[in-house]
């Protein structure tokens, strides 16, 4: 049996249509509307489904969860959210492509240490649906993508933020350290008053006071939080320290594991987050790069596979009496941006290829011009000019910095954007 933690979590958000459906003594399925959203609907099956999968969990889990109405009134909204989105995200033509699910579950198998191949089988072992699945997951990808392009893409990180968060690493426990998150969220209306804000404050005041006094977290959130992962206890899942929101970053550095915050305010919101667990992260981290120089040929209307396969096979042959690369490079590479450099790629870590063209470089000598060889690309020469061992460490700090930076805005700006689908949506419950 595989280990489908995402699964469920994927099942417990995401709805699973039909699938649930009675049917009627003659064969026709019988459904209920339980909110009409936009142009859309929300169904009964796919609320009872997502209760009975939540249910299901807690259970297998020992969560206790809130009472019956409030989590019916938790899961709707979820799923009217979610509606909302997928709404948002057919209007504007946004669309995930089966390459694109296909390679979801294979990255899903390989977690699991599977084949791709056995994934149906493996699902239905566990009770759950291959084509269900792959409905739900397409959505959750969706999502994701609209968020993405929505809120993300209009994040900007200065220069100067970075510089701020770099020097902050020194000495900083929370940077040194990776932790397991959960987190409690309260969100404010976006033009919130005095009295809203108030009571809104008092309420996480209240939730804080009853984990003082022993409440489980997991329980509270579920009942109380408005984050999408609340039925689910909360859970945020591992953070390196750099890529903690930002939000988080003051209150974590006196926390040890099991500790919770008081609450936080934030910009339309108040969080109380809980360290789950934590652990010492490597502070240094060394790679292995290699100095790269190619031509390529790229078969068109023009000139053919053979055609382009034989040019190459020419210019190794000028190489090797005494050509220069770089010269051949100018003269006959297709790539734009690497001929005039003479083909220089520079200093690449592995990852940063086609697959055949990393294992080229992997099996080149230095200083040994290559066959000629094939990609998705066209046909290729290579020369791997040097090999180093080469320490990341501060563009791991860079790039981490970045990271951390949007991830903090990315939490705060998600949720008002969420906020703002759902004030404009028309929404009419019928439960």
């Amino acid at each position: 049996m595989l280990n489908f933690k995402k699964l469920c979590v994927i099942a417990a958000l995401l709805a699973a249509p039909v699938a649930a459906a009675e049917l009627s003594d003659t064969g026709e399925f019988l459904d209920g509307i339980v909110a009409v959203v936009d142009e859309g609907v929300v169904l009964e099956s796919q609320m009872r489904e997502q209760l009975r999968t939540i249910v299901e969990r807690a259970r297998a889990e020992g969560m206790q969860l809130p009472p019956q109405d409030v989590l019916e009134e938790q899961v709707l909204e979820r799923l009217i959210l979610t509606e909302v989105q997928l709404q948002r995200a057919e209007r504007i033509g946004l669309q995930v492509s089966d390459q694109m699910l296909n390679q979801a579950i294979a990255s899903i198998a390989a977690e699991n240490g599977v084949e791709f191949e056995d994934m149906p089988r493996l699902l239905e072992q566990d009770g759950l649906s291959y084509a269900d699945f792959r409905r739900s997951l397409r959505k959750e990808i969706t999502v994701d993508q609209l968020r993405r392009i929505e809120v993300g893409q209009a994040i900007e990180v200065s220069e100067r933020e970075i510089e701020q968060c770099i020097a902050d690493l020194e000495g900083n426990v929370v940077a040194n350290s990776d932790y397991e998150l959960s987190n409690i969220l309260l969100t404010l209306p976006e033009s919130a008053s005095n009295e809203e804000i108030e009571e809104t404050e008092t309420l996480a005041g209240q939730i804080y006071a009853q984990l003082q006094n022993g409440a489980d977290f997991r329980e509270m959130a579920a009942r109380y939080s408005k984050h999408e992962n609340a039925l689910t206890g909360g859970h945020l899942g591992w953070f390196q320290g750099q890529q903690v929101p930002t939000l988080f970053t003051d209150v974590l550095q006196d926390m040890g594991a099991g500790d919770v915050s008081e609450p936080i305010r934030a910009a339309g919101s108040f969080h109380i987050v809980r360290v789950d667990n934590l652990r010492s992260a490597i502070e240094r981290s060394e790679i292995e790069q290699a100095s790269v120089r190619h031509i390529l040929i790229t078969p068109d209307e023009i000139i053919d596979d053979a055609t382009a396969k034989q040019r190459l096979e020419e210019a190794l042959e000028k190489i090797r009496e005494g050509a220069d690369f770089s010269e051949q490079a100018k003269l006959l590479s297709d790539d734009p941006g690497s001929a005039n450099l003479g083909g220089d790629l520079g200093w690449s870590s592995t990852g940063t290829y086609a697959p055949e063209f990393e294992a080229m470089i992997r099996n080149s000598d230095v200083g040994v011009v290559s066959e000629p060889f094939r990609t998705q690309f066209g046909w290729h020469i290579l020369e791997v000019t040097d090999r180093r061992v080469y320490d990341n460490t501060e563009d791991l700090k860079q790039r981490n910095c970045d990271l951390k930076i949007r991830n903090g805005k990315m939490e705060q700006e998600s949720q008002l954007w969420m906020q703002r689908l759902r004030d404009e949506a028309f929404v009419d419950k019928r439960i």
